[in-house]
């Protein structure tokens, strides 16, 4: 890493007089550096991120504007109660409402087509657990969502999609997909026609608070004193604040090149979530498979899994595109933010510190929601 001191013009011209500075340009990062804007608009934001792009998971996600399939809310009311369950599947419903006002669902490609959850001949005791449940889940999830048919079991549709193994669908009717790039290009610009100046490139190493403000020590070797400070690294909050309950989760993540004629349509999810995909321009985008190799993935660092990798175009071969022919285009990894609770921590870490992470995969719904309450909150204080 290049080591620096910052020169009188940089100082003076670039880095003078930050009120706010928030770190991490993902969802939640604009969204707070946007929210803290309108609260005051003379306040100075600066965003700062270590990336070129966000480097976390807002630019690596798979795009599916979800709230919580079937199989995923009855596990999590095996740990919770079902009040704790409900209560984030309404924050992540709001912030999905959120999302869409602040940027438009044209500008981001959002389409409502639906999330599915796939159960195979093996899981037929999971489905009729889930089958009772959904009269009580459509009437509880209905009055958050205004939709009085949330989950439907949708069979019927088994043969358009041409699956191999699996025998029954439910619909999450209103969860839809975005297009991950046009949505954060689209936040981007926003935020830079509100003021607020985003700079790349930069590592924060370490936040010391102080009466006097917070100080931001950068990889570079140089320092920057802000007065507040909201943190929104997410996957990576234990490298600035190695108390927090999160726990990064690699995860990876393929696309095809564009297979003719391609008969899926929406977001799907697999072997109780472990493994989603949906078309993108013809194409299939299929992640997951942590679950494999679950120590090995609990990492900070992007980078190949082969045992999962290979797990993931078995799938594809043998499920999801069964005899026909394809070839993926690509690879990548994202970095989420895990707990043993699932639900953001959005707190005050110091008295001019607040924190807004852990977002559990659920970015693309909840992170304007956080976004928003980890600025109020910064402001409020």
């Amino acid at each position: 890493m290049l080591r620096y001191n910052l020169s009188y013009w940089e100082r003076e011209t670039f880095f003078k007089d930050f009120d706010v500075a928030v770190i991490g340009s993902g969802i939640v990062g604009l969204a707070a550096a946007m929210r803290v804007k309108e609260l005051d608009p003379s306040l100075n934001v600066a965003v700062l991120e270590r990336g070129v792009l966000p480097a976390g998971a807002s630019t690596r996600n798979a795009g599916f504007a979800c709230f919580g399939s079937m199989t995923e809310l009855l596990d999590d009311m095996s740990h919770r109660s079902e009040d704790q369950v409900l209560e984030v599947v309404e924050k992540r419903w709001r912030g999905l409402q959120r999302l869409r006002t602040l940027i438009g669902d044209e500008q981001m490609d959002f389409q409502m087509l639906g999330g599915y959850e796939m159960f195979t001949d093996d899981e037929e005791d999971v489905y009729r657990q889930c089958l009772e449940r959904i009269p009580d889940f459509n009437q509880k999830i209905g009055a958050i969502t205004g939709h009085p048919e949330v989950f439907k079991v949708v069979d019927d549709r088994l043969p358009r999609f041409g699956f191999r193994g699996v025998r029954h669908l439910i619909l999450n009717q209103p969860e839809g997909q975005v297009h991950t790039g046009k949505m954060m290009a689209t936040l981007l610009r926003i935020a830079e026609r509100q003021g607020i100046k985003i700079f790349n490139g930069i590592t924060i190493n370490r936040l010391e608070n102080s009466s006097q403000g917070v100080d931001l020590e950068t990889e570079s070797g140089w320092t920057l004193r802000v007065p507040r400070v909201l943190v929104a690294v997410n996957g990576f909050a234990k490298t600035l604040l190695p108390d927090a309950d999160v726990t990064p989760a690699r995860n990876q993540v393929l696309i095809t090149k564009p297979m003719p004629g391609l008969p899926v349509e929406g977001c799907f999810h697999y072997d109780r979530g472990y493994f989603y995909f949906r078309n993108i321009d013809g194409r299939i985008l299929l992640g997951g498979g942590r679950h494999l190799d679950n120590a090995q993935e609990q990492t900070a660092e992007f980078g190949p899994n082969e045992l999962i990798r290979s797990a993931l175009v078995q799938l594809l071969k043998t499920v999801i595109c069964p005899g026909q022919p394809f070839e993926v285009d690509g690879w990548w990894t994202g970095i989420l933010g895990l707990g043993s609770v699932k639900k953001p921590i959005v707190e005050r870490y110091a008295s001019n510190i607040v924190i807004a992470v852990r977002l559990n995969g659920m970015g693309v719904a909840i992170g304007t929601l956080v976004g928003q309450e980890g600025a109020e909150m910064l402001m409020n204080g």
